[in-house]
């Protein structure tokens, strides 16, 4: 089969053919039709990702979807021509989605949603499992509250900021000028981060009582801006994003929590990668039911343009989710 393969950390990415894998215990062969391109994945070509635990030569690729065309021993949850999607591989030791097929634990994927074509369906995995594991799983997001989505224009600010708006959260979202008409459709209240200051906007909309949920995708100053934002006592703060060294004391002084994200873990260790499936079923729902759509940039590569894919995401000029046509 045809793959995108790295020698070598900050090598250029080849295409090459290799051996194509076969499905192990609990496992399906995956023919892959798109793979989203993250961020953590031009870091970790680059060699500045050690947290991904990435060892060359490997194949790249987190998020996917595509076509069950083999199940493994044990399988029976999934069957040849199940269309699935998920967040799959591309770290550790797992080969990643830039390639004709994937071996893929059964525990990682779910159905594709039935009203997303396959290049949609790869651009939602990955944001989708970090919003989701920021907002309910660690906050408990519900209707009444008030969330804050710091980077709500962004791949997963743009999937929290619906996903706290289906769960009946009052939504505001930080974003540049440009890009508030793109917050506000996709269902909250922008606010103009380059101009607007936090206590402003704190009293402005919460009335200097602070935010019940403050969901930081962005790190580094902007998570102590989170921390001067939550609301007292009962308010929390999630970060995907929680590199860096930061002061606690804004955050102790409210009395409010923290909790931080790691998406990677079940898919490194391998425990807890049912949760991973859960959470993909909940959000095809959400998008079937017409409440979570993916942002997905226009421009269409292939395997054999995958380093110009990564340039994309690498440069911030891609207008949304940049996804890679494997098998058109």
């Amino acid at each position: 089969m045809r793959a995108v393969v790295l020698e070598e950390f900050a090598g250029p990415l080849e295409v090459r053919e290799i051996e194509r894998p076969t499905p192990g215990k609990g496992q399906v062969l995956v023919r892959v039709h798109a793979s989203g391109v993250n961020p953590l994945d031009t870091k970790i070509r680059a060699g500045r990702a050690a947290h991904a635990r990435v060892r060359p030569p490997a194949v790249l690729g987190m998020d996917l979807a595509g076509q069950v065309v083999e199940t493994g021993a044990g399988v029976s949850s999934f069957t040849p021509g199940d269309e699935v999607y998920g967040l799959t591989g591309g770290v550790g030791d797992l080969q990643g989605s830039l390639a004709q097929f994937a071996a893929v634990d059964t525990r990682l994927l779910a159905r594709k949603p039935a009203t997303l074509s396959m290049r949609e369906a790869a651009a939602l995995p990955l944001a989708v499992i970090t919003a989701w594991e920021g907002l309910v799983d660690r906050a408990g997001v519900r209707a009444g509250q008030k969330v804050l989505v710091h980077g709500g224009a962004g791949g997963v600010g743009s999937v929290a900021v619906q996903i706290a708006a289906a769960r009946g959260a009052e939504v505001f979202a930080t974003a540049s000028a440009a890009r508030t008409p793109l917050v506000r459709r996709l269902g909250a209240v922008p606010i103009d981060y380059t101009s607007v200051p936090v206590e402003r906007y704190v009293a402005e909309h919460t009335g200097g009582a602070g935010f019940d949920i403050v969901f930081d995708t962005v790190g580094g100053p902007v998570l102590d801006a989170s921390f001067e934002a939550v609301r007292t006592y009962t308010g929390h703060v999630v970060s995907a994003l929680g590199w860096g060294t930061h002061a606690l004391a804004p955050l102790s002084f409210r009395a409010a929590t923290y909790s931080g994200i790691f998406t990677l873990l079940p898919m490194l260790t391998g425990r807890g990668r049912e949760h991973h499936g859960e959470i993909l079923r909940e959000a095809a729902a959400l998008v079937d039911e017409g409440k979570l759509r993916p942002l997905l940039d226009g421009t269409r590569y292939t395997l054999a343009d995958v380093a110009d894919a990564h340039r994309s995401v690498e440069s911030g000029t891609a207008d949304g989710k940049v996804v890679v046509d494997v098998e058109p």
